[in-house]
């Protein structure tokens, strides 16, 4: 099919990786032939039932400059996940159009994989070979997925376990623990300039043409990713003004938001616009900012958000994945230590009283692991808006109101409305063992097996996340769904668009207004910027922040999902944002 624009040119798995194709060995596309072979690409089995879509990951050489200082050599490396048609071209050079897209906080590439899958097989539907590619950021090189990966082949969640929480090997290796302390040290030097720079370098490998990129490439994503974008776009790598091929803008063809805006700041949940900080100020404030992220490499809290809590959602996701039905395992495997008891009450705790005494005992509570996940994710639970996802309601034992952290009444406050979602919370309210909660997955709602009061916390309507495919998401792709060492340089350098390292980079105010742009609302999203958004403006009606990553192919209502079906069709012709 010719774009505007553009000239056309099972359940069985051996292991999370599957190695089937490794393109180190020739030029890669982008890079002449002869020149030092610095890319390679390998493809992943997966049992996603979205049809026709070819999944790989794809790692580049990048090493950091020297002002980074000592480094893990593995984080010399660019990594990002690649999804095609299988009836598509196979060389990148070939496809319609591409979709590069930035993850929000805490965030991996491979929370990207449902939306991506779908995205890439409703293209080809219409004839169309896009392709969709999700960048990790280089501090997911801390991670250690080898107890994640070996339970995933042995179908056995003890595998991990035992790996992470037990001291015990693995292939003949044993987990190290969480980087801390120097292990971190470098991340202070990972802000909005390297991020940046590393999107530069990919694209740039990719199309080595920049007439090219910006004809073939659309730029956007989730949550913190579309700040980032919007950085991106107004960027100019060489902070020369007259050399415009490096400016962000000419870089991409369009802009896309997913439950964010593609905007140049911090993100501001209020319709109030506040004034830039005045450069003098901002300048002072810059060595202030520098010693926070010196202290503080990584945005992390003694209980919640942290590399082991971050861990412990990847666990309960291997759990359902592999025995779904099994009761209690992750819970059951869980050290007692305070960051671990403290987030179980800050997430699980169905009122105040409970939160500060611990009684009933979340432990005591009997769950099965999807049960388990789906407490830990799911909008009518999960208290925090950017990590919740609509992925069904609990069955099997009674619930009731959740009033902690915050009560109904007093979500929708100013300044509150969109960080906790809006969907009422509920909870457990037998935590013995004579009561078991099982869990209902998204178009399972509303039926025969529903409880009584099921319809006083949810409807089919507001369902629209597949929990099995939500935990398979969580532990097939090789690069994270969940990212635990996020760079606090990052979310610091948000807020300093007029200190003096990033202004003489942003020359380019107009440079999201140069290209069109596609902005999709969650309607129970997350509150990041009180402005409407650049561009086509879409709701996504019964969507929370994660599900315009995650929401099911076919929704309940028997139609696509909305999200795929928008992206699509910005891909197809960038300029229906404009119309």
């Amino acid at each position: 099919m010719k774009l505007p624009g553009v000239s056309s040119s099972g359940r069985v798995r051996a292991a999370v990786v599957a190695v089937v194709a490794i393109v180190a060995v020739a030029p890669s596309a982008g890079r002449a032939a002869g020149a030092p072979a610095s890319r390679s690409e390998t493809t992943w089995s997966s049992t996603s039932p979205v049809a026709g879509v070819i999944s790989s990951v794809v790692r580049i050489a990048a090493p950091l400059p020297p002002s980074a200082g000592p480094h893990p050599a593995k984080c010399d490396t660019l990594s990002y996940l690649r999804w095609r048609s299988a009836t598509g071209p196979s060389d990148h050079r070939e496809a319609d159009r591409i979709l590069v897209a930035q993850p929000g906080v805490f965030e991996g590439a491979g929370a990207f994989d449902s939306v991506a899958r779908n995205t890439v097989a409703a293209a080809a539907a219409q004839g169309s070979s896009i392709e969709f590619w999700a960048l990790d950021r280089r501090s997911n090189c801390l991670d250690d997925h080898t107890g994640i990966t070996a339970a995933i082949s042995a179908r056995d969640y003890r595998v991990a376990s035992d790996y992470y929480l037990r001291g015990r090997e693995v292939d003949g290796r044993r987990f190290a623990g969480y980087a801390d302390g120097a292990d971190t040290a470098w991340l202070k030097n990972v802000g909005i300039e390297q991020t940046l720079r590393d999107q530069y370098t990919v694209l740039r490998e990719a199309f080595p043409d920049p007439r090219q990129r910006r004809a073939k490439v659309l730029c956007g994503g989730h949550s913190l990713g579309g700040f980032l974008t919007g950085y991106f776009a107004e960027w100019d790598f060489d902070g020369n003004r007259r050399t415009t091929d490096d400016a962000g803008y000419r870089q991409c063809g369009g802009w896309f938001a997913l439950d964010t805006a593609i905007k140049a700041g911090a993100p501001n949940p209020t319709s109030v616009q506040l004034p830039d900080v005045p450069p003098p100020l901002a300048a002072l404030g810059e060595p202030i900012f520098s010693a926070v992220d010196t202290a503080l490499p990584v945005l992390r809290l003694p209980a919640v958000i942290n590399p082991e809590t971050v861990n412990l959602l990847s666990l309960a996701a291997t759990a359902a994945e592999v025995d779904p039905d099994g009761v209690n395992s992750v819970v059951d495997s869980l050290p007692v230590n305070t960051n671990i008891t403290l987030t179980l009450r800050a997430l699980l705790s169905k009122d105040a009283a409970m939160a500060a005494t611990g009684s009933p005992d979340i432990r005591a509570l009997r769950a099965t692991n999807t049960a388990v996940l789906g407490s830990l994710l799911d909008d009518n639970s999960q208290p925090l808006g950017f990590l919740q996802a609509s992925v069904g309601f609990p069955t099997g034992s009674p619930v009731g109101p959740k009033s902690f952290p915050v009560p109904d009444t007093l979500r929708r406050l100013p300044l509150v409305d969109g960080q906790f979602g809006d969907a009422r919370k509920a909870a457990p309210t037998f935590y013995d063992a004579a009561h078991l909660y099982r869990w209902l997955d998204y178009d399972e709602v509303g039926g025969t097996r529903s409880l009584p009061n099921e319809s006083q916390f949810t409807t089919r309507a507001g369902e629209v996340t597949s929990i099995r495919e939500l935990a398979r998401s969580f532990v097939e792709p090789p690069l994270d769904f969940t990212e635990a060492y996020f760079p606090s340089r990052i979310a610091l350098d948000l807020a300093q668009s007029t200190a003096p390292s990033i202004a003489r980079h942003l020359l380019y105010r107009n440079g999201i207004g140069a290209n069109p742009a596609l902005t999709i609302k969650a309607s129970g999203g997350v509150a990041l910027s009180g402005q409407r958004g650049a561009g086509r403006f879409v709701v996504a009606p019964g969507y929370n922040h994660l599900d315009v990553l995650t929401a099911a192919q076919t929704q309940n209502n028997g139609r696509p999902e909305i999200v795929s079906s928008e992206l699509t069709r910005f891909a197809i012709d960038p300029g229906s944002a404009r119309r």
